[in-house]
């Protein structure tokens, strides 16, 4: 399955240029955080996935969601289809501008936050900097990640979560700091007074993550 998407080019496309990945929430679409590509690297390319599955007012989901039902609040065989169309989709991507030699980065906001941290996981070997915002780690979908302690510390991680989230609780936000701790892995996890969204301390923390 072909996902639709908006892409910034960079003047000059090389088998070296970096190129970011990103995926938006639940209910929104591949603008929302396509808004971020005018302060990201003038040399990078920055690809804005649109998720394949509708929402019951507008915009779109990785996966059907029930906030009734916190046992079951992620449909776990959508979630996992979307993590194997993401991944065909981002190596589609790479080869089609001949990226060969590059760093690809992913940033996730809420249910694409939690994807991302599967993706990176899972494939440790083909992401560099993994920035997931006012989400968690969904155990759920993260049962076969690498278990190659190498890979998994070479991976840096921004977390980020809005102390008064009233749609994925900080809590929850939190528990990736032991996980991604227990892992190896590199992370900065910075909580801000807001609530489920990027405020502007988030998002120049984000840009300094990855202009660095």
């Amino acid at each position: 399955m072909e996902l639709q998407y908006l892409v910034r080019e960079p003047e000059n496309i090389t088998p070296s240029t970096t190129i970011l990945f990103l995926l938006h929430g639940y209910g929104s679409n591949e603008q929302d955080l396509f808004s971020f590509q005018p302060t990201l690297p003038k040399d990078w390319l920055v690809v804005s996935f649109r998720a394949p599955g509708n929402t019951p007012y507008e915009g779109f989901s990785w996966y059907d969601i029930d906030l009734a039902d916190e046992e079951n609040r992620v449909n776990v065989e959508q979630a996992n289809l979307s993590l194997d169309i993401l991944l065909e989709n981002i190596l589609k991507v790479s080869n089609r501008y001949g990226l060969v030699d590059n760093q690809t980065h992913l940033a996730g906001f809420s249910q694409g936050g939690i994807l991302s941290y599967a993706l990176a996981l899972k494939n440790p070997d083909l992401f560099t900097k993994v920035a997931c915002m006012s989400c968690y780690p969904e155990m759920k979908i993260l049962e076969n990640i690498s278990k190659d302690k190498k890979k998994l510390e070479k991976l840096q991680f921004f977390i980020s979560h809005g102390s008064e989230d009233a749609i994925i609780p900080l809590d929850w936000g939190r528990k990736a700091a032991d996980y991604l701790y227990h892992l190896g892995c590199y992370f900065t996890f910075r909580e801000y007074v807001s609530g489920h969204g990027v405020n502007q301390k988030n998002y120049l923390d984000l840009m300094d993550f990855f202009n660095k």
